[in-house]
């Protein structure tokens, strides 16, 4: 097989972008990286902590700072926050490392259900309603993700890992659901 693109996976808080990725790694073993994990593990503090310690600009200041040094590993797999791809330094740089971007597209209430179901703090969807507020707005930018993948409700996270290898392996140009 030839040389793979990196795989970087976005999407909402809660479209289970980490535990695709996890599987994604095992399928074709190989490196994988949450960007979050990656942050707390270097800050010593979770991005859910940064914020609420120091804002959200902070973070996001932070979180660039990580991109640049998680695109320098040997990961093929990386896991993005729920708001990293939001900014437009952290777009281009991923685009200047010949990365695919596979935006898991949810709807909001999957994302909410594992929101609150999740044991991980989420200062920016403390309230439902400012929580779809966010979710409207960011589709607007991971829309602009390389391929569109639904991420169904019957479908399980190894699932949804499994289509991505295909389409991977299968090397088809345009995977987007668009």
């Amino acid at each position: 097989m030839p040389e793979m693109k990196r795989i970087v996976l976005l999407g909402f808080m809660g479209a289970g972008k980490s535990l695709v990725a996890k599987h994604i790694s095992r399928i074709l073993e190989c490196e994988r990286l949450d960007l979050d994990e990656f942050i707390e593990i270097n800050e010593n503090m979770s991005p859910a902590d940064i914020i609420t310690l120091h804002g959200e600009q902070v973070f996001r200041d932070i979180e660039t700072k990580y991109l640049k040094k998680a695109l320098e590993t040997d990961a093929q797999v990386i896991a993005l926050g729920g708001g990293t791809w939001l900014r437009e330094e952290n777009r281009r740089l991923i685009k200047n490392h010949d990365c695919i971007t596979i935006w898991l597209v949810t709807n909001f209430e999957s994302c909410w259900i594992n929101i609150k179901s999740s044991a991980k703090q989420r200062p920016l969807a403390r309230d439902k309603t400012i929580a779809r507020e966010l979710f409207i707005e960011r589709e607007k930018i991971y829309c602009l993700a390389d391929w569109h993948l639904p991420v169904l409700p019957h479908l399980t996270s190894k699932e949804i890992a499994e289509i991505i290898v295909e389409w991977i392996i299968s090397g088809k140009e345009n995977k987007s659901d668009r």
